[in-house]
């Protein structure tokens, strides 16, 4: 069995995410002076996810922050919440396997950037600290993708 470190890993999907980019799959939006890409991909199997937190990844205790997730499947098509049975958890990070989520918040569809109806949601963090958010989902009958579980680590101020 090849057992890769954590760096190689990285540098594997940074390698990868390039390649997507580079072929047109993952495209990346144009930038103008005022805008900041402020965006974290991650990939499960054949679904890519761009993941943001307003405002600016940087969320503050007892306030709302909005999250999404433009969930693409290979070949750059995207994934609506309406052909996902998506669902996302919300842990404080040093969880372990089985623990229950702090909060569910439901997803609802919203647009964002360039995207439309994808998987999003509102979130009150309890308190400043760590926390991972955790988006896993399957294909609704007439959708095409494998099972997928993604996880984003926030730190909340």
């Amino acid at each position: 069995m090849l057992h890769l470190s954590n760096k190689s890993k990285t540098l594997g999907l940074l390698v990868f995410v390039g390649l997507l980019v580079q072929a047109g799959i993952f495209p990346v939006p144009q930038l103008n002076s005022t805008s900041v890409l402020a965006h974290e991909v991650e990939v499960s199997g054949d679904v890519a996810a761009t993941f943001h937190l307003e405002p600016n990844h940087n969320p503050r205790a007892g306030e709302t922050a909005k999250v999404w997730f433009a969930l693409t499947r290979r070949g750059g098509q995207i994934i609506p919440l309406e052909q996902c049975n998506c669902k996302l958890a919300v842990y404080p990070k040093n969880h372990k396997q089985g623990d229950k989520p702090l909060m569910e918040p439901p997803l609802k569809a919203v647009s964002a950037e360039r995207y439309q109806g994808i998987p999003g949601a509102d979130i009150v963090f309890p308190k400043a600290g760590i926390y991972e958010l955790e988006l896993s989902g399957s294909a609704k009958v007439a959708a095409n993708f494998k099972p997928f579980k993604l996880s984003y680590t926030v730190t909340v101020r």
